[in-house]
């Protein structure tokens, strides 16, 4: 028996919709405060390079939804292990990730951190040559090379008498009120801060000295629903489209060559 033309095409569009749709996988990235990359995850006004490179990533390809899971900068490794996010970026598997399953993408993104003491009238680059003595700003649970890399607290307040806040700014506050010697700052973020303050610019003595360089990685959890081959992929799809370097370079960050 023959089907009228028009019973047929019903047929087939009705097939056609009956197909299941390919499931989006949802990848949840891990975010705690680390300024310029991510400035208050677990709030509305949440901003910073990582929710702008999220936003490319997701609108690049349809396979994979990358969403914000904010955490701690200490809290990060144990919510990584028990499978709050599957993924998180901006990260260097020295920064305490030894011994922790998981598999590493380089961004091929750099930043660095620099020493930083208020200018003094015969104050030069020498004055960072010797940090004995000296009164450091430290932000909380970062990892820094002076140090060996060891976040501890105590360690830092013990050894290096370190007062340690959750600031960048109060850092570079308390040395031009003279409460502390030299502050070590993440790069991007002072050139950050001194596009918002030019009035300050020669208020600080800036280290050509780099205290450890940043060179970023992504790590993923075993179980994560995307590999590490998938993701590296995607990252350099979006650098092929031209659209990574002028989001890094707006974060005073450098792209390396692959």
């Amino acid at each position: 028996m023959r089907l009228h033309p028009l019973l047929t095409l019903l047929l087939i569009v009705f097939s056609l919709g009956a197909l299941p749709a390919t499931a989006v996988e949802r990848v949840r990235v891990g975010a705690y405060h680390f300024p310029p990359y991510m400035i208050k995850p677990e709030s509305p006004e949440a901003s910073g390079l990582l929710p702008e490179l999220l936003t490319l990533l997701n609108h690049s390809q349809s396979d994979y939804q990358f969403e914000l899971v904010p955490t701690a900068v200490t809290r990060r490794y144990r919510d990584f292990e028990q499978g709050r996010f599957d993924l998180i970026l901006f990260e260097s598997p020295s920064w305490g990730w030894q011994g922790t399953p998981l598999s590493s993408v380089d961004l091929l993104i750099e930043d660095a951190e620099v020493y930083v003491a208020r200018a003094e009238p015969g104050r030069d680059q020498g004055y960072f040559a010797n940090l004995q003595g000296k009164r450091l700003a430290l932000y909380n649970g970062y990892h820094y090379g002076f140090a060996g890399f060891n976040a501890d607290q105590d360690f830092l307040t013990q050894q290096y008498n370190a007062v340690l806040t959750y600031s960048h700014d109060s850092n570079l506050l308390m040395l031009l009120k003279g409460r502390a010697d030299v502050a070590v700052i993440t790069r991007s973020y002072l050139q950050l801060y001194q596009d918002r303050n030019p009035e300050q610019g020669a208020a600080f003595l800036v280290s050509q000295r780099v205290d450890q360089v940043y060179h970023h990685h992504a790590l993923l959890r075993p179980q994560a629903p995307i590999d590490a081959e998938a993701f590296a992929r995607l990252m350099q799809q979006v650098r092929g489209e031209g659209r990574l370097r002028p989001l890094l370079e707006r974060y005073h960050l450098s792209l390396l060559e692959p």
